[in-house]
């Protein structure tokens, strides 16, 4: 897939201020400082659409972006350590949760996961609650350029072999590395696949 157009839209407090739910979703969330950012200008290939910044918690709203005019794509707060208040941090996990279980377009939730770092309780907790839920997610290793390809790929292993210990069903991750755009063609061509599979149930629904 080829990104043509990649614009902000709005920043909602709450899941029902979002846009209408009239096209295919995509969320990115992950601890603070994951990278997440930064993957997100490196997808849509604009160096300032998402809000880069060196301390945690910057990202406090649920933050659309529309692409291609087709499909969203959904930046989230991060989850875990930040310098903000517990009333605040509570306030925040009541959001994402809503807008998680609530949003009836999202079709699925990328995660990210730091590389090179061995599996952190935080990480595996997060995609637990996904897994109650029900709602599809995948994993997006970050900061790839940041340690050796072998530690990097060593993580990467041990953190799914980890959730293997929990999961039947392991999704589909990918490692990505945005200085090197690495893992870009690779998630593109994936959103793709799922916009697609997103059109057809569409037309099935809306047959007679």
């Amino acid at each position: 897939m080829e990104i043509r157009s990649a614009k902000y839209l709005i920043s909602s407090p709450k899941v029902e201020d979002c846009p209408k739910p009239d096209r295919p979703e995509y969320a990115f969330i992950g601890r603070s400082n994951v990278g997440k950012s930064s993957l997100i200008n490196m997808i849509t290939n604009q160096t300032k659409l998402a809000k880069t910044s060196a301390s945690p918690g910057k990202t406090q709203l649920i933050n659309h972006f529309i692409i291609n005019d087709s499909w969203y794509l959904v930046d989230l707060p991060g989850y875990g350590y930040a310098k903000v208040s517990q009333s605040q941090r509570a306030s925040w996990e009541k959001m994402i949760s809503n807008y998680l279980q609530k949003r009836e377009n999202l079709v699925t939730v990328f995660v990210l996961i730091d590389s090179r770092h061995k599996p952190q309780e935080l990480d595996l907790a997060f995609l637990r609650k996904l897994g109650e839920w029900g709602i599809p997610f995948n994993m997006v290793f970050t900061k790839a350029d940041k340690s050796t390809q072998r530690e990097a790929a060593k993580n990467v292993r041990h953190f799914i072999e980890t959730m293997r210990q929990e999961w039947e069903f392991i999704p589909r991750s990918f490692v990505t590395s945005t200085i090197k755009f690495l893992g870009r063609k690779e998630m593109l061509s994936y959103i793709g696949e799922l916009n697609d599979q997103y059109e057809e149930e569409m037309k099935e629904q809306q047959q007679p």
